[in-house]
């Protein structure tokens, strides 16, 4: 027998003591891990550091998806980035990575995330803030919603990428 597929996290009733803002931002994370692990968590430690035809590799996304989940709270937060996350931001390139270590962290990042955007959920969402060392303009309830889009944006790319690198290299692709 089939298993009844799940709604997504949004459509569960779940999280009701946040506010809406922060639920769907939550929401937005959850679907990304269980979407990760569908379709990525299944892959070689050779076809997660697989770069086909130069693009990042899933280790990348997936590094990438829970470091930059820090950074961009660090701003929401009021914050600018210290020396670690500039340090965690130059290893997301790192082209070896085993799917534990990688999954372990994305799984790690997401559960502090979920924690901060806790926190931030009771602050007033048009509160200005800043990005980056230019401090651009944004405010925190942005700041949010942008974790969720960013977030959304690179799992799409993890995604289409182990759909490339479980394609088995067949000479029929390249005629003589």
């Amino acid at each position: 027998m089939n298993a009844k597929k799940q709604p997504e996290p949004w459509l569960r009733g779940t999280l009701n003591d946040v506010p809406a803002v922060a639920r769907a931002v939550l929401h937005a994370l959850q679907l990304a891990e269980e979407d990760l692990l569908k379709w990525c968590g299944n892959l070689t430690g050779e076809q997660l550091n697989a770069r086909p035809n130069g693009v990042p590799s899933v280790a990348f996304q997936i590094r990438h998806i829970a470091s930059s989940m820090d950074r961009l709270l660090t701003y929401a937060e009021g914050r600018q980035l210290d020396e670690t996350q500039m340090a965690a931001l130059q290893a997301e390139v790192d082209s070896e990575a085993s799917p534990q270590e990688v999954f372990q962290g994305l799984h790690a990042a997401l559960e502090k995330a979920a924690g901060r955007i806790r926190a931030l959920a009771v602050g007033d969402l048009e509160a200005l803030r800043v990005v980056g060392r230019k401090e651009l303009p944004t405010t925190l309830g942005g700041l949010l919603v942008h974790v969720a889009d960013h977030t959304q944006r690179h799992l799409g790319q993890a995604i289409t990428t182990a759909k490339f690198v479980r394609i088995p290299q067949q000479n029929s692709l390249h005629s003589d």
